[in-house]
């Protein structure tokens, strides 16, 4: 054979190795797109964090053995890759775990991921046994500050321990990815000059690097921001390193890690990086980490040439300067550099025994009584723990409705109000950090409907209206996103339209952001209001209603829940305090609850509002609320205030009466009482009603069926003023003239789990109430 011969041969076996090769990556690439796509769906429909850590281990298998087969055929700079990815491999599969731990306790999470990674890190230093030099790499600090802006632009720093967890974080899986060089070191960073195309298959490989090393790196759906930038820091990476020693690989990786990872997580709100907020109104903070991740992505290509280009120290350094003024001029000028600090719901043993207080006839004066037992006993059980958070300088909120306080605290803080012998239990509150703009308002397409829809007739409400109930001197309390007040089907409705015009004065609050006058950003509060109200969408049309905020962003917690009870129980004026200033007399008759407290997410114990819909119901108010829609799985219905025996849990039907299969199912398991719920069931699918900017909208989901009860019991109580506060006796009508349920799955997940007492017939539960006032 001749020598021409040995060569193409050679040749053709490089050609066929490289096109098996390239062809394994790709798949195995293809293969960890897709399961990408899978995690957010088991984020979306509820396995949790065992969903994840599953999906994060398999992609991680499939990538092993992808890499085995490139270090097993590869040579040289393909099989040094391929040992690096390799060695990376076992960081994700550990931060997977991490998974795990609930997503609202994100110090918690960053604090785990933290040791993880310097467990690893130390791993590595023994088995790359090369000497460390230090030293100030200027290029890495400018490059990393430029890449590093588009954060600065939409992000809100956390508290200094949540900043400090993320900026270590970032440089220690910087430094891991230093030692990782420094034992197979790129042909880039052995030699002055190389190939580009050698140079470009160097940089890519380090960007796939990047992504494994970030596979589950950060809190919730952080690992998702690291798969746009990822790839093109490769390149920035290795330009870092090109002219360096090989001694300094592991600090240069620290300083690079810490900007490319570190400020990317401490300025992105680890709650707004729950993958259900990517489907809320544009902009919400998911939606702008993205953004920036892309952002990120671009100026590292950008400024790629810089650092293999520009060598003087000193234009580094002023490019440094420059790029810190800019970052601190973009956080100050947007009013979001003041550290967004942690907070905690911190409930106390001692809470007020109300229930005897249910007997007074009176109803305002037992309103009043309720009030007033519940805003003493808070005075004097929290004056203690006042008087020391009071010491130490620390911010906090108090409630009487749970006897309970929210504490802008962090972990050591945290701690220690778990060792005081007055606090039964302190649940993170996760708070929203500041977005630099308003998201944009939701507007529906529908058009304006010209008769009552499909939902209201059903459930009889033209039969009760006929009847005389309208809901008239009712006041139907909504706790939500909000309220567009100028809506056709909601105006003349809003409490605070007076002879002397429009006061918003005890009849609206927006804990969230003082807004003082009702507004509706998502649409889902105006949707759910005026299918309870509105003029021609609702079921109790001249029922009026007054307002409160407590998923601004789709995001809510314990305490601003709270906020809203307790101010549609006994409103009081903007600037009033509500433990001294509150009206009971003023307060809505019923509440609208189309929302629900997941420990998971929101922090809500199972028990944590149990106390607040216990002293309502001895107050005389009827607590409407929405199962959960986490069906069509037994004990689905799992999160505060759906799973309380002191509500009236709404599950939804379509228009054929089957249950939808989104519709949340007992028994009640999450507090260990297995009782039956839902209560009724009620229209949730294809529902009709109002939404911003004077539209209208379709909309699914127990949400819109909690409503259509929160209006019968408006039409019930106009139609028998005597069942006013008698919540036993409303449930018992209301249960005892629903339609059977009678589809086949009617008991699947045993008596009553299902749809409960059936579907609500508004018309013959306002029959019996008139029978009974005769």
């Amino acid at each position: 054979m001749t020598s021409f011969d040995q060569t193409a041969r050679r040749t053709g076996r490089s050609w066929g190795i490289g096109c098996l090769l390239a062809a394994v990556l790709l798949i195995a690439l293809g293969i960890g797109g897709f399961l990408r796509l899978v995690e957010i769906g088991v984020s979306l429909f509820g396995t949790g964090g065992i969903g994840r850590a599953v999906v994060i281990w398999i992609s991680l298998i499939v990538g092993a053995v992808a890499f085995a087969i490139w270090a097993g055929l590869g040579r040289g700079a393909v099989r040094a890759a391929a040992l690096r990815w390799l060695a990376a491999l076992p960081l994700p599969a550990m931060l997977a775990f991490m998974a795990l731990i609930p997503s609202v306790e994100s110090q918690w999470s960053a604090l785990a991921q933290l040791g993880v990674s310097v467990l690893y890190v130390l791993a590595l230093m023994l088995f790359v046994r090369r000497p460390v030099q230090w030293g100030w790499t200027p290029v890495a600090v400018s490059t990393g500050l430029l890449v590093a802006l588009p954060w600065l632009v939409i992000g809100a720093p956390g508290s200094w321990l949540d900043v400090g967890l993320a900026v270590c974080q970032g440089a220690v899986v910087g430094w891991a990815g230093g030692q990782l060089l420094a034992w197979q070191p790129p042909q880039s960073w052995q030699s002055a000059s190389v190939p580009t195309g050698v140079w470009l298959a160097e940089g890519a490989a380090l960007g796939l690097l990047l992504l494994i090393l970030s596979r589950a790196l950060g809190p919730n759906s952080a690992p998702l921001l690291f798969l746009f930038a990822a790839p093109a820091g490769g390149w920035l990476w290795l330009a870092l390193g090109r002219q360096a020693d090989l001694n300094v690989a592991a600090p240069l990786s620290a300083s690079f890690g810490l900007f490319f990872f570190g400020l990317p997580l401490a300025f992105t709100d680890p709650d707004a990086l729950v993958t259900l907020l990517l489907f809320s109104s544009f902009p919400e903070g998911f939606h702008l980490a993205l953004l920036a991740a892309i952002g990120q992505a671009l100026l590292a290509l950008l400024v790629t040439p810089l650092a293999l280009f520009v060598t003087d120290r000193r234009v580094h350094v002023a490019g440094a300067g420059l790029a810190a003024v800019a970052g601190l001029a973009l956080l100050i000028g947007g009013d979001r550099a003041a550290p967004a600090g942690d907070r905690v719901f911190v409930v106390l043993r001692d809470q007020a025994e109300v229930s005897a207080l249910a007997t007074i006839a009176d109803y305002d004066q037992r309103r009043i009584a309720v009030y007033q037992r519940l805003t003493a006993h808070a005075a004097t059980t929290q004056a203690d723990l006042r008087v020391a958070l009071d010491q130490l300088g620390v911010r906090y909120t108090p409630y009487y409705l749970v006897n309970a306080l929210e504490v802008e605290a962090d972990l050591p803080l945290r701690l220690w109000l778990q060792s005081r012998p007055e606090v039964a239990a302190v649940m993170p509150a996760p708070h929203l950090r500041p977005l630099p703009f308003s998201p944009l308002p939701a507007t529906g397409d529908q058009p304006p409907p010209g008769e009552p829809p499909w939902n209201v007739t059903t459930i009889g409400a033209p039969e009760a209206w006929a009847l005389g109930a309208r809901g008239a001197g009712i006041i139907i309390g909504q706790a939500d996103s909000g309220v567009e007040l100028e809506h056709p089907e909601l105006s003349d409705a809003y409490a605070g339209r007076t002879a002397n015009g429009v006061e918003h004065a005890y009849h609206w609050l927006d804990p969230w952001t003082g807004a003082t006058a009702p507004y509706d950003l998502g649409g889902h509060g105006t949707h759910t209001l005026a299918t309870a109200l509105g003029n021609t969408v609702g079921v109790a049309p001249d029922a009026q209603w007054i307002g409160c905020v407590s998923l601004a962003r789709n995001l809510g917690n314990a305490p601003r829940y709270l906020d809203c009870m307790q101010f549609l129980f006994a409103p009081y004026p903007p600037t009033g305090d509500p433990l001294r200033d509150g009206d009971p007399a003023r307060g809505a008759h019923v509440f609208n609850n189309s929302w629900g407290c997941p420990q998971d997410l929101e922090g809500c114990a199972p028990d944590a509002l149990q106390p607040a819909v216990a002293a309502l119901r001895a107050a005389g108010v009827f607590v409407v609320a929405s199962a959960g829609n986490d069906g069509p799985a037994c004990s689905s219905l799992n999160a505060p205030l759906a799973i309380y025996d002191d509500v009236l849990t709404v599950g939804a039907v379509d228009a054929e009466g089957q249950l939808a299969p989104f519709s949340s199912v007992g028994p009640v398991q999450s507090d260990g009482s297995g009782r039956a719920k839902p209560d009724l069931v009620a229209p949730g699918v294809d529902i009709l009603s109002a939404y911003p900017n004077q539209s209208y909208a379709r909309a699914d989901g127990t949400s819109m069926a909690g409503p259509h009860v929160a209006g019968a019991v408006a039409l019930l109580w106009s139609a028998n003023p005597t069942l006013i506060g008698n919540i036993a006796e409303t449930e018992r009508i209301l249960r005892e003239t629903a339609r059977p349920y009678t589809a086949a799955d009617g008991e699947r997940c045993g008596d009553g789990n299902v749809a409960g007492a059936g579907m609500l017939d508004v018309a013959a539960a306002v029959r019996r109430a008139i029978s009974n006032n005769r």
